[in-house]
């Protein structure tokens, strides 16, 4: 089995760990970090598929989709930390 195949079956493993958890976590702060861990796998995964298939585009869609991911949880938690929005 190539390393690159094992790498990404390994990040959709963990990909499926973090859905699991962000449906079964305990609190609203479990789940949103679930969804990040989730949404940085994506990330991952990204990066893989276009070092396999040697497309450079796929690495820039990969960072694109990490700053988005990191901004969301940002904003998702400041929100709820403001007050507006209760558990």
């Amino acid at each position: 089995m190539n390393a690159e195949l094992l790498a990404a079956l390994l990040v959709l493993g963990g990909a499926l760990l973090a859905g699991v958890r962000s449906v079964l976590g305990p609190t609203f702060y479990d789940r949103v970090l679930a969804v990040n861990v989730f949404g940085t796998k994506a990330v991952m995964l990204l990066a893989i598929i276009g070092f396999i298939g040697d497309r450079s585009g796929f690495l820039d869609i990969a960072i694109l989709y990490g700053l988005i991911n990191f901004i969301a949880t940002v904003a998702l938690l400041r929100f709820v930390e403001s007050g507006r929005y209760s558990s």
